[in-house]
């Protein structure tokens, strides 16, 4: 039955590839807000680029300021899930390539598929170049997808959180979509989930199908105007988009003071001096 539904999906969303355009398709306010990620991306890669989870690697030929492009995608990914060839298969938490290399790395909507995204981010910081940039782009308030590797979600503060651990510096976090247009996205995809249900199982449900479709687009109108009229953010983003550097130079963690401290103790007296105001 998994493999039945899988199929039809497939197929489903071959016969509406023409209509994304249109709010009849349950992924119309997605379509929308991709090609603002699309302009997002493009003013912000440079030089040389890493595009980790590359998928088929659209982002090649619509990145035009760059000058040069690596795809790096996980072996079963590609092959399996996409059908397509990277130019190095490897895992993201793990990079084949040497340090310091690149200007720009991207990871597109690919760390909350990844079981191990805080060595991903590290594996990032380690292959730019010092002032090099990770421009990264990840869901919050959207449905499961690519299963079973869809592992998290963040908010704004646990993306931070990861970001410094890491040893980045975040220079911008924005919300990629609004609440309305946020919950515009899960309703369009639940009721698009349900109407390709109907399909496979030929029945009562075939009758509420022309309802279902109706809903789409009612819902995708709504969304949009909503979030034009009165947009509602910090509640619940659709996605993030963050850009982070890494340092120019890497600066030492302060110590604690009881560190200093205990360190001083054991030192000779002419070896340790305190501030004014210190241990006398």
């Amino acid at each position: 039955m998994i493999e039945h539904m899988h199929q039809l999906r497939q197929r489903l969303r071959s016969w509406l590839a023409p209509l994304r355009r249109l709010p009849l398709h349950p992924q119309w306010l997605l379509s929308r807000q991709g090609k603002a990620r699309l302009a997002w991306v493009q003013a912000r890669a440079q030089g040389r680029v890493l595009d980790v989870g590359c998928a088929d690697q659209s982002m090649r030929s619509q990145l035009p300021g760059i000058t040069e492009y690596l795809g790096l995608d996980y072996p079963s990914t590609a092959t399996a899930l996409y059908r397509t060839q990277p130019g190095v298969f490897a895992d993201a938490a793990s990079l084949p390539l040497a340090d310091g290399v690149f200007d720009t790395v991207l990871l597109l909507d690919v760390l909350e598929h990844l079981a191990e995204p805080e060595a991903a981010l590290r594996e990032a910081g380690r292959v730019l170049r010092p002032g090099g940039s990770v421009l990264i782009t990840v869901p919050f308030c959207y449905p499961l997808h690519d299963q079973p590797h869809d592992y998290q979600r963040w908010t704004e503060h646990a993306l931070r959180r990861r970001l410094a651990q890491a040893g980045f510096e975040v220079l911008e976090l924005a919300e990629a979509s609004d609440a309305h247009a946020a919950a515009g996205v899960t309703q369009a995809l639940t009721l698009g989930q349900a109407a390709v249900e109907a399909l496979s199982r030929p029945g009562w449900r075939l009758l509420g199908l022309p309802l279902l479709l109706a809903g789409i687009v009612l819902v995708n109108l709504q969304a949009w105007c909503l979030s034009r009229v009165w947009p509602v953010q910090g509640l619940m983003p659709g996605a993030y988009h963050l850009r982070a550097r890494r340092p120019l130079a890497v600066q030492p963690a302060p110590m604690p003071a009881s560190t200093a401290t205990m360190l001083c103790s054991l030192a000779a007296p002419t070896e340790c001096s305190f501030p004014a105001g210190g241990r006398q």
